[in-house]
């Protein structure tokens, strides 16, 4: 017998004492329940529900629907008491019997009014409608206290009528049906009640209908929907098993687009109502509402939600515990903080349960009675209330400070006390007083910035802006001058942040995110200072913002930890293609963000920073070619026989912030559709790859170098591209293959071709012949780009003439050096050369000097706005280098005009 369990129990619960004193639990199956945690079978087995619905006992489904009630408290509570279970049994034992309880009685109310009207019949589908029930509030996320009300709504899926001879609308009939089960489940009669059932979270709460139809739901949300509405269908779940569409109504309505930083002040103004709420009824010592209490903790995982969880679905979650664990996980809170968080609210619900378990109360006041007080310390472990009291205001201090710094200072919109507002406000009049201001902050031209800042104030997006967005814009613009003002390059810092206000204005998330965060804001300027390239892609994707609140922006990337990150990101958006691409989208912008603020800070050489850019296109296109497959339909198998192959700088891993992916598809599939499907997937990932979404592009593609170009099949079998390679393909096509690699898909497609490539570069040439093709395909090039000292790239000894270099030591000596095949990159190849005595040493280390100096010239060209390149004598050197590398291998002085 496991009884003992109650008795242990009875000190720390004047109800449970009731119970046993009037041999109201039946102690045979308390003692096999009490040996393990209950289900909900233990619930459908507790009595023949059926029979009582298809005998229209109303009065005995009740009560049976108490007695259950009665059993299910008693075990939750001896099982808690003694240590047995811990707070998840706890709250999933009474959350499934909620669940059972709402089922049972809707399905008896149901059958109760088709008896009487008939079956509910949807207007438009001609099929059976059935009561959605929504449990919102802690049933919703799974984490029901044992005394707690039940917040309810009910839905159903379409209007109509029944189809009985006593015709009812579907709104009359779903009226009925929910009256019958709220009084079924509300009812206090002498066996005491089920739950308390709560309608007010329901479109227009107490004022509005008890059930309305999807179409009705949506149309409230859209049109009526309150920010504290959003907090509470964050949690809301369907507990019934019928077919419906109210996820699809709510994600939206919950989750926003974009990075929603109206949160912050949303979450004040919610808090600041409860706080108001708890001193007005002196309820300081309540341990849900006060200060650093169970509702604190809640708040904390549910803003990140509601900030992050449009972008995240991984986010989308319904329970306190799961949410902050995966904010951990995501790197969003540390976390040490979220192992405090969840101690914090785990012992904060056990004190809760204990308070409730006392008398069956709905209640989270701290007791005042000195019996009852070390009752509760000695449930909780402790030896005396002062030890109880003294931890639990450690857990409760810790949680309201990680609150208040997470929330943050309310901010004032206006804030028209800011020492620079009036450069702003008395724009476009006294202008100056105004330049003299800007002079003796350290900018140079002047009369630019007050003109523009006149053309922004008098513009037609700053006049079209809301009231309340125009507070905020105003009360931005001194923080922005400011801000710019502090650094290096101030007048270009400000344009810039002028531009991107402008660009984000009607974006009041973005607004306020600048707001709440100053040292983000000064962190922008200081980034946009220094980068024209970094303004205008903040400015194409704001939603970066939120990367420089990450602890982890100056660390490395854990290219692993991310594509696992990546890969659920992917898998939770289901079916939905756009969804997926926006993710793609917004992964690609984020790390390209991360590591062009390293490469700013001077975290990485070029040729570290090319590497990182390539493992992350290669991650890229590989979860891309995942999920692309995935959508084409009849597809054959569940992995496509495809690999995708990078040319190029890709391929070379010598990728730049802006370089195109230089792509080439092949497949190696006898099935009898394999062009046709094979194709199909082609143009899907370069639609995934290179199409526009609301998130933006990822990669420009370039698909000309596969076979026959772009008169060329989109994907080639690994036969044909062999048989063009042997057959067809032109010297400047073997050049380009020695920079291909295999990048993701099919591993056996992708060793095939790698085996082709290795056999075509190696084939014996006639070197002769080979320099002179090489050389004239050098030429061609003049014509379109002149070999002008002021571009490293196509200038004579330039980036170019060492790629042509390279590209002729590999065709020519891999059959003899069949290391010259590994896709080392340039520098390394020109020093394998040098080594295995096929060019001059000295040739070879001057020339990967210069073409370092090269890379990192074009680099800073475009991330740090360097101008145009200065032709100086340490250039000519490099450039002669170069020239005299290419004289020696090709037995020809270079010529600046084709011959």
């Amino acid at each position: 017998m496991h009884t003992h369990l109650l008795t242990q129990a009875q000190p720390y619960s004047q109800w449970l004492t009731r119970q046993l004193a009037n041999q109201r639990l039946n102690l045979d199956k308390m003692s096999d329940w009490l040996t393990r945690p209950i289900t909900p079978q233990d619930y459908a087995d507790f009595c023949d529900w059926q029979q009582l619905q298809v005998d229209e006992n109303e009065e005995e489904l009740a009560r049976q629907l108490r007695v259950l009630r009665r059993h299910v408290m008693a075990h939750i509570m001896a099982r808690d008491l003694a240590r047995v279970s811990d707070l998840a049994e706890v709250t999933r034992t009474i959350t499934e019997f909620a669940d059972f309880a709402v089922n049972t009685a809707l399905s008896f109310s149901y059958q109760y009014y088709i008896g009487m009207y008939g079956t509910p019949i949807g207007h438009f589908t001609r099929q059976p409608q059935q009561l959605s029930v929504v449990a919102m509030g802690k049933a919703g996320g799974f984490e029901l206290n044992v005394s707690s009300d039940l917040d309810l709504i009910f839905v159903y899926p379409e209007n109509g009528d029944t189809d009985g001879k006593r015709e009812r609308t579907n709104q009359e009939f779903f009226t009925k049906v929910g009256q019958k089960l709220i009084s079924l489940l509300n009812e206090i009669t002498a066996d005491g009640q089920v739950f308390r059932v709560d309608m007010r979270l329901r479109p227009d709460g107490d004022s509005g209908a008890l059930v309305c139809s999807e179409a009705a739901l949506e149309q409230y949300l859209i049109t009526q929907g309150r920010e504290w509405e959003r907090y509470a269908w964050c949690k809301g779940r369907v507990v019934t098993p019928y077919i419906n569409g109210i996820q699809g109504l709510i994600r939206p309505f919950v989750f926003r687009k974009y990075l929603d930083f109206n949160a912050y002040q949303a979450m004040r103004d919610l808090h600041r109502q409860i706080r108001q709420e708890v001193q007005k009824r002196g309820m300081a010592d309540n341990v849900k509402l006060g200060a650093g209490g169970i509702r604190e903790v809640e708040f904390v995982a549910q803003m990140f939600q509601m900030i992050r969880g449009g972008q995240n679905r991984a986010l989308q979650l319904k329970g306190t515990q799961e949410t902050l664990l995966k904010l951990a996980e995501l790197n969003i809170l540390d976390t040490q903080v979220v192992d405090k968080l969840l101690n914090a609210y785990r012992f904060l619900r056990d004190v809760e349960h204990r308070l409730q378990y006392w008398d069956d109360q709905q209640t989270q006041m701290l007791p005042e009675q000195s019996e009852q007080q070390n009752a509760l310390a000695a449930s909780m472990g402790f030896a005396n209330w002062a030890d109880f009291s003294g931890c639990l205001n450690t857990h409760r201090s810790f949680v309201n400070q990680i609150f208040n710094d997470i929330l943050g200072k309310e901010t004032e919109e206006s804030d028209s006390e800011h020492k620079l507002a009036d450069i702003w406000t008395r724009l476009p009049e006294n202008t100056d007083e105004i330049l003299d201001k800007l002079s003796n902050l350290g900018f140079v031209n002047v009369a630019e910035l007050s003109n523009r800042l006149i053309q922004l104030k008098q513009g037609g997006k700053y006049r079209q802006l809301s009231a309340h967005a125009q507070r905020r814009f105003d009360a931005l613009v001194p923080r922005l001058i400011e801000a710019a003002a502090a650094g290096a390059n101030a007048d270009a810092a400000l344009l810039r942040l002028l531009d991107f206000l402008e660009a984000i204005s009607r974006r009041s998330a973005y607004l306020a995110f600048l707001q709440e965060h100053s040292a983000a804001l000064r962190r922008v300027a200081d980034l946009m200072a220094q980068s024209a390239w970094l303004a205008d892609y903040l400015q194409r994707h704001p939603i970066l913002l939120d990367e420089l609140l990450s602890a982890q922006l100056m660390e490395a990337i854990d290219w692993q930890k991310v594509s696992v990150e990546l890969s659920g990101s992917l898998n939770a958006c289901g079916d939905d293609t756009e969804a997926k691409m926006d993710v793609l989208r917004r992964f690609q912008h984020a790390q390209v963000f991360r590591l062009t603020v390293q490469d700013l800070a001077g975290q990485w050489t070029v040729e570290a920073l090319s590497d990182e850019l390539s493992v992350l296109a290669d991650l890229i296109l590989e979860q891309t070619l995942i999920h692309a497959w995935q959508s084409v339909p009849k597809r054959h198998l569940d992995t496509p026989k495809f690999a995708i192959v990078a040319y190029g700088k890709l391929g070379g891993k010598e990728l730049g912030y802006s370089s195109d992916l230089d792509l080439v598809y092949v497949y190696d599939d006898d099935d009898a559709n394999a062009v046709e499907v094979y194709t199909k997937l082609a143009r899907r990932l370069s639609t995934w790859l290179s199409g526009s979404t609301g998130a933006g592009t990822l990669y420009e593609l370039d698909l000309r170098l596969r076979p026959n170009g772009e008169a060329g099949f989109l994907a080639h079998s690994v036969a044909a591209f062999e048989k063009y390679q042997r057959e067809q393909a032109w010297t400047w096509e073997h050049q380009a293959l020695t920079r291909a690699r295999f990048v993701c898909g099919d591993v056996a497609v992708g060793a095939k071709f790698e085996q082709i490539r290795r056999e075509i570069l190696t084939q014996e040439r006639d070197k002769i012949q080979l320099k002179q093709e090489i050389i004239a395909m050098r030429e061609k090039m003049f014509a379109t780009h002149p070999p002008v000292d002021s571009n490293v790239k196509y200038a004579r000894g330039g980036v170019v003439d060492v790629e042509f270099l390279v590209q002729y030591l590999v065709l020519a000596e891999s059959g003899h050096e069949p290391k010259l095949l590994e896709n080392y990159g340039n520098i390394a190849l020109l020093g394998m050369a040098a080594r295995r005595g096929l060019i001059d040493g000295d040739l070879a280390e001057r020339s990967a000097v210069a073409y370092r100096f090269y890379r990192q010239q074009q680099h800073n060209k475009n991330l740090r706005d360097w101008q145009r390149m200065e032709v100086n004598a340490e250039l000519l050197a490099h450039y002669q280098a170069v020239r005299d590398l290419w004289a020696a291998v090709f037995g020809e002085e270079v010529r600046f005009q084709a011959a």
